[in-house]
């Protein structure tokens, strides 16, 4: 008689989620170009090089948003 809560087979890896270090490396250049934006608005006259910061991190924000809604997609999929 065989044991129905012996477990015979490997268990199975989960699948990697894909973008694994996009996603921290895209809130760091968030935090960072965010920073970057206060810091240099209050502090320097030149508001091209703030602006830059600035765009940086809408940008960062947007393909947050982009990532988050595309995984969201395929997790409903599965």
């Amino acid at each position: 008689m065989t044991d129905p809560y012996r477990i015979t087979e490997a268990p199975v890896a989960a699948p990697k989620k894909p973008g694994g270090l996009l996603r921290p490396l895209l809130w760091l250049v968030l935090f960072v170009s965010a920073a970057a934006n206060v810091v240099l608005s209050t502090a320097a006259d030149n508001q091209w090089i703030s602006s830059a910061f600035g765009l940086v991190a809408v940008l960062c924000a947007v393909a947050l948003i982009v990532h988050h809604r595309r995984n969201r997609a395929r997790e409903s999929q599965s």
